[in-house]
Order: structure tokens, then sequence, then C-alpha cells
């Protein structure tokens, strides 16, 4: 497997390119043990918390956000390695509908860089778009949490969440979200959607990996651990 830079691609998740090949699933119910799908956040963040716009300047504009670009000087070959690595497993996506577009705009057309993002189920919560002509697309109709809450109860592959800030706040809402698998960038930026915003609920983690990369970027992966708990000194 291997991981290369590619700076001019429309998204901070298409900054590395993935070789590697897909195994195929297990086969046949027998002896199969069915657990509950996870969904797992995959998250470029700032040390103030920002996800907003980390692949480029124009990547996500709204607010007047003008910082666009923030983590490319800090990706290096590791952290490529690294993303790499988080997503050469099969897996399914779970996505909003302006990340599920920037996708789309790229990897239908690149197969060979990213074949378990093009071979992944996409479901998309979006309330204009119903179909999309890149293939496994699904979207979510109804109450989207409701439909969510059905895909985890589902036998299958893990689903991830790129981008979708939007989302991701419904997702904490309600308490949908099994793991982050976080890339702590060293700069503040004081304005921009933020990861842990609205959709906060109080909630306790526990920290099962970390490590650094030379240029200095926390990778944390963190599961969700039960109820916050208090106490006094």
């Amino acid at each position: 497997m291997k991981a290369v830079l590619h700076k001019d691609k429309p998204q901070i998740f298409t900054a590395f390119v993935l070789r590697s090949r897909r195994p195929g699933k297990a086969g046949g119910a027998a002896g199969r043990i069915v657990t509950m799908k996870k969904i797992i956040v995959l998250t470029f963040l700032t040390l103030d918390g920002v996800m907003q716009g980390p692949g480029g300047p124009t990547e996500d504009t709204s607010g007047n956000f003008t910082h666009g670009g923030w983590s490319v000087p800090y990706f290096d070959e590791y952290l490529g390695n690294v993303m790499a690595e988080q997503m050469s497993q099969p897996f399914d996506l779970l996505l909003g509908r302006k990340t599920f577009e920037i996708f789309a705009s790229y990897w239908p057309q690149h197969e060979e860089e990213g074949p378990e993002i093009n071979r992944a189920t996409k479901y998309v919560t979006s309330n204009t778009l119903t179909t999309h002509e890149w293939e496994k697309s699904v979207f979510l109709k109804g109450d989207v949490v409701d439909e969510i809450k059905n895909l985890k109860g589902q036998d299958g592959l893990d689903l991830q969440v790129h981008g979708s800030a939007e989302l991701i706040q419904t997702l904490l809402e309600h308490d949908l979200v099994d793991e982050f698998w976080l890339k702590i960038f060293p700069v503040t930026l004081g304005t921009g959607k933020r990861l842990f915003d609205k959709g906060t609920i109080p909630a306790s983690f526990t920290l099962v990996d970390t490590k650094t990369s030379p240029s200095g970027v926390i990778v944390a992966t963190l599961k969700r651990a039960g109820e916050v708990k208090t106490g006094s000194f």
C-alpha cells in the first residue's frame, strides 16, 4: 500500500492515493458473527476545533471563511500513510450532501486511485438529491436519524464519515458516533465550522491510540465510553 500526496485534488481526503486491494467479505451465514456497524468520524481539525476547509482555499468558503487549506503545510508522507492505512480495509460511507458532491466530482473518474471509496456504498443525507449516477449511492429518505439508527443495527461494514460538518452535529446530538479518528493540526483559526458544535452532548471517550507526525500533527483514536463522570479534589 502506498500513499502519495496530490495537492491539486479538490478535497482534503483526496490528498492521498490509496493503492490497495479490497479483501472479500466473509462468505455464508454459517458461523458468521453478526455485529452492529460502527459510525467512525475521520476529521482533520485545528487546535481550537475548526474542521472547515482543511484541503484548499475554495473547498468551503461558507460564512466568509478565508483560511481554507490550513492543513496542507503539515501534510507529509507520514500522515498520508496513516490515512491510507485507515482507509485500506473495507468500509461504507455516510456523507452529507456537500461532501458527497465533492467526492462524486472526483473519485468516479479515478477508480485506480481510490478503489475502497468507489467500492463503498455511499449513504447520503440530503433534502435535495435523490439519485446520482455514481454507483452504490443510496439516499436516505424520511427521518434521517431513524434511517441511520437502522443502518447501525444491521450487519455489515462500518460507516466512515468524512467532512459533513452538519451531519456530524446530528450524529453527536443523537449519540450515534462510536469512534473518532482525529488528526489535530498545530494551528488555531478562531473562526470556522467546528467539530464539536451545537450537536455536542455530555459524553466520555477512551483514548485507545495516539501518535504524532514529524510535522506535529496529533493522530488520535477515541472510542465512546459511556456517561461523563464527575468528582472533586
